[in-house]
Order: C-alpha cells, then structure tokens, then sequence
C-alpha cells in the first residue's frame, strides 16, 4: 500500500491559462505527500488498460464483420437495410453511455474506483461474450435482433463507467512526474484492442468460407471476450484503492462530514467551468479519433471506390505506428507539459487536415499512406495526454462522477456521431473536402479549450497531496 511521508509545504505555482496570476497548487495544509509502490502502479496500469483495449476489441470487431452480422440477424434481403440495422443497433450502445456515466460515475465516488471498475469488466465482458451466443434470426426470429440490442445496451452501459474510472484510476495512482506517460497506456490499450479485433476479423475472413463465417465463424471473435474478461476482473481484484480515495475515505472516518455524499447537481453546477473545458478536449480527440479510426476506410471504399482490404489494411498500420509513438509523446507531456502538446495537435489539424486529405485522394498507396499517418501521428497528441490531462480538471471527491458525464456526454453527441454527421454533410453539399473541414473545426474548439486549461503536468491532482516516487536509496 502506498505510504506517506512529509516533504516541503508547498509546490510551484500553476501558471493560469492566460498566463497571468498564477493559481496556487492544490496540497494538504499538513505537506503529507504520497510515495507511490511501483508495483502497485503497474498493476494498475495494466488493469486499467486492459478493459479498455476489451472495449476496442469489442468496436473493432463490430465494425469489420457488421455485414455478417447483419445477415445473421437482420436478415431482410436488402443488403443496405441490414447494414444499417447492424449499425443502429452499434449505436444505441452510444446513446445509453451517459446514463451508464451518471450511474458509475457517482458510485465510483461513493464506494471507491476499484469496486466500480470491476463491476463495469464484469458488465462489459458479459456483453461481449453474449453476443456470441445468442441464436441467427433464422433460429429465433425476432429475439434475434432483440437480444443483440440488449447486449449492445449492457455494454455502452457499462462503458459509460469504464474510460472515466480507468483514466481517473491511473491518474490517482500515477506519481505526478509521470502521469502523463502512465496515462498514455490507457490509449495504447485502446489502440491494441482495436488492431486485435479488426486483425481477428481480417484473418477469418481470409481462411473461413462466407458460408462457414456466416454460420459459425462470426462466433469466436466475441467469445474470445469472455477469457478476456475474467484476466481483466482478476487483474482489477487484485489491486487496492487509489492512495487518493483511499486517503478521502480515511478523512471520512475522522469526520462525518467528510464523508462521500456525491449527486448528480453537484457534478454538474458545481462543476460547470471543469465539465466545459472536458467537453470541449473530448470532442476534439473523439471527432478526429472517429474520423480517421472509423469513418476512412469507409471514405477510402465508399467515396474514393478504393479497394477495401487495402484500405483497411492502411488503417491497421496506421494505428500500429500510433501505438509505438504513444509512450514517447506520454513521457513528452510530462516534460513539455499538457498544454503545448495538444494545442500543437490542435494546430495540426487546423493547418494539415486538407493537405492531408489531398494526399488521401490522391488514390496511390504511398500518398494515402502518408495522409493517413500524418493525421494518426496527430491524432497521438491527444491520445497521449488526454488520459492525464482530464482526471486534472476535477477535484478528488467528484472527479470519477464529473469526468464520467463529461466525457460520455461530448463522446455521443459528437464523436460517436462523427462518421454519420460527414456523410450526411457530403450528401448534402457534395463536398468530398468535408471531413478535413470537420476536423479543423473541431481543432478551433479544442484549441479554445486549450487556451482555458491550467498546466497540470508535475502536479499534484486537485484535492490529493503530491505524488512521488520512491527514492532510489529507498526500498
């Protein structure tokens, strides 16, 4: 378990967002601070990553095999209507995430990350791994469909708890010296899962039949959820409470008044400046993380009629490069600090998004391979300093609630909405240049956003001591 000691009162000012006044940074009167167990940081490191590379796996699968499911489920005869079945039913697990995040989120206040964090493995995992029991329409009929969107809603329900207390686990357990390059596993989870559920899928449609696919094949992908999520439950068992919670609780038991009374108003209203600055960040790194992870290879088939197994091909090793520069730009934000990598990514959008298409449109190999990297590398400003930089806008009592509404709010108004919203744009202009002008105006808010943030980077969170690391002449 984490121990403490006393270090100097104080530390450095927090420069304001504006450069001015500086804000004072949050530690306890007393100048406790927390020594963190590498050990335990690792293994929570791991934990939470995992469910979130099991959510990935989940998105990847879903989205590379939807046209099997759609005719083992929505069997209609009409290629475009199953489809799009198969995908509303991939979206109402977007629609039910705030309410998974306004029920999660406060309990993970109230009892503890560690408890909610298992409960959301559980839940997830079981959804998963239903989907690949559930009988083909043929069989069943009707429940067929009924039973997939039921399990759809478990899982975006229990999602809606699930990057906010994993993040909010991370940070809290993260010496403040390295949150950033602790926190940008979460997304190297995120970006593992994805490649090993379309990679799955790729490789079975490869050696399986259309008929076998179709009949049995589809099955294992989702049944592979459930070995995953009992690894994930006995990793997440296993770990402690963060020293934050754990030190808020150990408050509780001095004062009854301290003790955790969290509802949903004082997520909100006392929280509005921090719940802006969160919607604003999220909706940049979701609309370009949707826009190059989900919708291009549907631009790539769909408006530039390129040949589908290479465009998915693309994405893949796009994001395979991703997961290799992701721990490097997570150490960079630790020494640069938070803000000046995602503006620098908020300005590359802004200044290469339409270079970037330009080359995509180009239609060669080597040209869509180059616009798709830029945008990815881009894209890992985000990916990389997210994870630290939005537990940091909220103090420790609501920080899990406030960052799970947050989150889940920007996510499914924006983000999940991304490839449907460009589409109907195209449709509506004829404009193929509109995912490029998308992005950069999704870079304008974010850069806003940015311009407001407070540096958090070396810090001790809002409402906890500071974190360190032990001393090398220590054990």
């Amino acid at each position: 378990m984490p121990t403490a000691q006393h270090v100097g009162p104080r530390t450095p000012a927090a420069p304001s967002p504006t450069g001015t006044d500086p804000a004072p940074a949050a530690t306890p009167a007393d100048g406790a601070a927390t020594v963190t167990d590498p050990a335990l940081v690792k293994r929570a490191v791991k934990a939470a990553a995992l469910g979130n590379a099991m959510e990935w796996f989940d998105f990847g699968v879903y989205s590379y095999i939807a046209v099997t499911l759609g005719k083992v489920f929505f069997p209609s005869g009409n290629p475009t209507a199953q489809l799009l079945s198969t995908f509303g039913a991939f979206a109402a697990a977007f629609l039910i995430r705030p309410l998974g995040g306004m029920v999660f989120g406060p309990l993970g206040d109230r009892v503890g990350r560690q408890k909610v964090l298992a409960l959301t493995m559980i839940m997830m995992a079981a959804g998963t791994f239903a989907i690949g029991l559930i009988p083909s329409y043929a069989t069943i009929g009707v429940w067929a469909p009924v039973l997939l969107l039921a399990a759809r809603l478990v899982q975006g329900f229990s999602t809606g708890g699930e990057y906010a207390g994993a993040a909010t686990f991370i940070a809290e357990y993260a010496p403040d010296k390295k949150r950033g390059f602790l926190g940008s596993w979460l997304e190297f989870g995120t970006l593992a899962g994805y490649i090993g559920g379309a990679g799955l899928v790729t490789l079975m449609t490869a050696l399986l039949s259309s008929d076998d696919l179709q009949s049995w094949g589809w099955r294992i992908p989702f049944l592979i959820a459930g070995p995953m999520g009992l690894i994930g439950l006995y990793l997440r068992t296993r770990l402690e409470e963060t020293p934050a919670f754990a030190a808020q609780l150990a408050k509780a038991h001095e004062d009854e008044r301290a003790r955790p009374k969290v509802r949903i108003r004082d997520l909100v209203t006392g929280q509005w400046r921090a719940l802006l600055l969160c919607v604003g960040l999220v909706l940049v790194f979701n609309v370009t993380d949707y826009m190059l992870l989900s919708y291009m290879p549907s631009y790539l088939t769909g408006e530039l009629e390129y040949d589908e197994t290479h465009g998915l091909l693309v994405v893949l090793v796009v994001m395979a490069l991703m997961m290799c520069a992701q721990p490097f730009v997570g150490a960079l934000t630790d020494r640069v600090g938070r803000r000046p990598v995602i503006a620098a990514g908020c300005a590359g959008f802004l200044l290469l998004s339409i270079p970037a298409l330009l080359l995509i449109r180009n239609g060669s190999l080597w040209a869509i391979g180059l616009g798709m990297a830029a945008l990815g590398l881009l894209l890992v400003c985000f990916t990389a300093s997210m994870p630290a930089t939005l537990p940091a806008l909220f103090p420790t009592p609501v920080r899990y609630g406030s960052l799970s509404i947050g989150f889940n709010v920007s996510v499914s108004i924006f983000g999940g909405t991304t490839p449907l919203v460009v589409t109907a744009l195209i449709g509506a202009t004829g404009d193929v240049m509109m995912p490029a002008y998308y992005m950069m105006a999704a870079a304008v808010i974010g850069g806003v956003a940015v311009w407001y943030l407070q540096e958090s980077a070396g810090r001790p969170l809002p409402g906890s001591p500071p974190s360190l690391e032990p001393r090398p002449d220590r054990p």
